[in-house]
């Protein structure tokens, strides 16, 4: 009993329910570990004892939690509606927010009535913004806090409106060094918008990867999540490229002619992408660049920069810079390079001087092209622009974990519990934030990282959002079965998310697939949070069980025919998904049971798009299906509407298959045709599928610059 109760006040759980009628215990020592991963001591009974009584003293004397949350225009909270007569409360608006000093002093409550609502008659609202509360009492002296103070809801997109899903690295143009890049990213996003009236354009995540041979090439276990990866930058474009002088000149004519024969290989040979050789083939020509010196507007916006980023950007170069030299687990550095505050790394800042420098000027860099990326998708006239995609966590090796080892549990990692797709559970490998260190933060981490990734985007997507609210943790060394839940102050995330989308006048996208908690996707959608939606997923769960109709989707998602760990909407409809995990041994049951389940729910729906009258009589082939599952997306009420770049064409390959490593090249697959032919971004849009497709959702009416051969759908 006392150690439930102990793991109950930090939001750790004892038991978890899988599906509505099952409760499943979580083992004892399960809960023991990841208590002591937030620095709670429950190894024997004595110190459960201990603990415990150390616990509820605390909280039967806190006055205030470490954050305060107020929601513009909605009844104050319980940690200040609490507080007693006479405390007296300052409000200091913080660094961002223009504003006096606010001064309250708190009144006895009246005598309640049965139609008394609002907040109190003593509470002036501060502006919206991250501020330091403090409260005076006699019986408890001086108290801090973080007051959050957030907009009701976050920005939605003006209209409805359609656009491109797509792996960045996957769509190489004609220019690319090897794989697709930022250049490729703007030079997309401006053809979508002026051609086809697309709105967005949703790439995966471009956070900064960690570096070696080989690179972990999932852009979902990132380095950092802080700051993105010049590995996506566009040599070509950088304007100190075009200054660089002999010898210089004719080194970076070899590296782009090493970088046109990676492209060939991927594009005629059947190569796969090769992160690590285009890395490297970028990282010389930048090296060459770097000497070039920057004109006088150059640096004072590169000055600029480095005072807006501060120590964050700093620490990642550092650790970047260390790297080179001890290799990416910063774990195994000498032990004074362990700490990022100690005086070795101090020292070593000065002795790499100029290659923090360098790797500042690459992160700005990158920045100026990310900028560059979300102008043209403005320019074009897309209400939305980049979304950009924000991974569940990062790679416990990372220059994130060093830079910021207080805010993470270490020896833990998230994960997912045993469900009816995977009766093994997952583990990611990536730890966790510890929530007790982020609310003494403020949820700082949390808000840089925001800023950061909202800074050139026109949305956001969050990965797995339900983190927000729950994270399955697993301790290190057991199995994903026994993990357990850890609750995250939702409320607090929520507001903070919603604060910074505010101030980036950005949409938000929740990814929130899978098993989801009750009232996630409630919490969720009041604060304007959108979902994701599925097709063949979408049925009437709670009825019949059938195809869900187009009407009763939920107008607040994004809707798609599949998603990067999904199969391809051809592969989907012509099974050919379920011989490849065949293949891949991923199977639970027979081929043949596989395949029969797999034909039905196709069937079904395909009955559901023909009586629906959706799936026009001649078109029933794979590209005609293929149609009418994005007529049936056009008929809901979602917001946005997804189109998977790849299914454009008629690839039949996934991107990424969940729970396989070395069996099957994940992330690493260039966009190709229904034949499997690697194809260019130029021959993407040029292709006579793609407009056919894309007249679904303009209307039925040709592009601008349909090629011949393309016809209204």
């Amino acid at each position: 009993m006392g150690l439930s109760r102990l793991a109950a006040l930090h939001g750790v759980a004892t038991s978890f329910s899988p599906s509505a009628d099952v409760t499943v215990s979580v083992p004892d020592d399960t809960v023991t570990a990841v208590l002591a991963a937030l620095g709670v001591d429950a190894t024997t009974p004595a110190d459960v004892r201990r603990s415990l009584a150390a616990a509820e003293s605390a909280a039967a004397s806190r006055l205030l939690p470490p954050t305060v949350v107020a929601w513009s225009g909605e009844p104050l909270p319980a940690a200040l509606t609490a507080l007693p007569p006479g405390a007296v409360l300052t409000v200091d608006p913080d660094a961002g927010t223009t504003g006096p000093r606010l001064r309250m002093r708190v009144l006895p409550a009246p005598a309640p009535t049965a139609d008394m609502r609002g907040t109190p008659s003593w509470w002036t609202e501060p502006p919206l913004g991250v501020h330091r509360l403090t409260v005076r009492t006699p019986d408890h002296g001086s108290v801090t806090a973080t007051l959050v103070v957030a907009p009701e809801r976050v920005p939605q997109p003006p209209a409805r409106t359609h656009g491109f899903l797509v792996q960045l690295y996957s769509m190489l143009s004609a220019r690319s060094w090897g794989m697709g890049d930022l250049a490729d990213l703007a030079d997309l996003a401006a053809w979508a918008g002026r051609t086809h009236g697309s709105g967005f354009v949703q790439v995966n995540p471009l956070h900064a990867a960690v570096p070696g041979r080989p690179t972990d090439p999932s852009p979902y276990r990132p380095s950092s999540r802080r700051f993105p990866d010049p590995v996506h930058l566009h040599i070509e474009s950088v304007p100190e490229y075009g200054h660089v002088g002999e010898p210089g000149r004719a080194a970076l004519d070899d590296l782009r002619q090493e970088a046109a024969a990676l492209r060939e290989a991927v594009l005629d040979k059947g190569a796969l992408i090769d992160r690590d050789a285009v890395r490297e083939l970028k990282k010389q020509a930048l090296e060459i660049v770097h000497e070039v010196p920057l004109t006088p507007g150059r640096r004072a916006a590169y000055c600029d920069f480095l005072a807006e980023q501060g120590q964050a950007l700093e620490d990642h170069a550092l650790w970047c810079a260390l790297a080179e030299v001890h290799g990416p687990d910063w774990r195994a550095w000498p032990e004074g390079l362990r700490d990022p505050r100690s005086a070795q790394s101090a020292r070593a800042r000065t002795e790499l001087l100029d290659r923090v420098d360098f790797h500042c000027r690459l992160v700005w860099l990158t920045d100026t092209q990310l900028a560059t990326a979300q102008s043209a998708a403005r320019e074009s006239g897309m209400a939305v622009g980049i979304v950009h995609d924000l991974a569940v966590g990062v790679h416990p090796d990372g220059a994130d974990t060093w830079a910021q080892q207080e805010a993470f549990a270490h020896g833990m990692s998230v994960g997912a519990p045993p469900d009816a797709f995977n009766a093994h559970g997952q583990d990611w490998g990536l730890p966790p934030w510890r929530p007790d260190a982020l609310a003494a933060s403020g949820y700082a981490p949390f808000r840089q990282l925001l800023r950061g990734l909202l800074a050139h985007a026109g949305a956001l997507r969050i990965d797995h959002v339900m983190g927000l609210f729950r994270l399955w943790w697993v301790p290190e060394g057991r199995p994903p079965t026994e993990g357990t839940y850890v609750a995250q102050d939702a409320e607090a995330m929520l507001a903070v998310l919603v604060l910074e989308a505010h101030r980036a006048g950005a949409v938000v996208v929740g990814e929130d697939l899978g098993t989801v908690e009750p009232g996630v996707r409630e919490a969720l959608a009041r604060r304007g949070v959108l979902g994701t939606s599925v097709l063949w997923f979408e049925r009437d769960w709670g009825g019949t069980g059938r195809p869900l109709a187009p009407e009763k989707w939920r107008e607040g998602c994004v809707a798609t025919a599949t998603t990067h760990d999904l199969p391809s909407t051809a592969a989907r409809l012509t099974g050919e998904h379920v011989t490849l995990r065949h293949r891949l041994g991923l199977l639970t049951r027979s081929l043949e049971q596989e395949l029969a389940e797999d034909a039905a729910d196709t069937a079904e729906w395909l009955a559901c798009l023909a009586r629906l009258r959706l799936l026009p009589e001649g078109e029933g082939d794979e590209e005609g299906a293929v149609r009418a599952v994005h007529r049936f997306l056009r008929r809901t009420p979602a917001r946005m509407a997804g189109i998977w770049l790849p299914d454009t064409v008629g690839d039949r390959r996934p991107q990424n298959i969940p729970g396989t490593w070395d069996q099957y090249p994940n992330w690493r697959l260039p966009i190709a045709d229904a034949e499997g032919h690697p194809v260019t971004l130029e021959e993407i849009t040029a292709s006579p599928r793609l407009h056919r497709l894309l007249a679904v959702l303009t209307d039925g009416r040709e592009s601008r610059t349909a090629p011949p051969g393309a016809r209204p759908s």
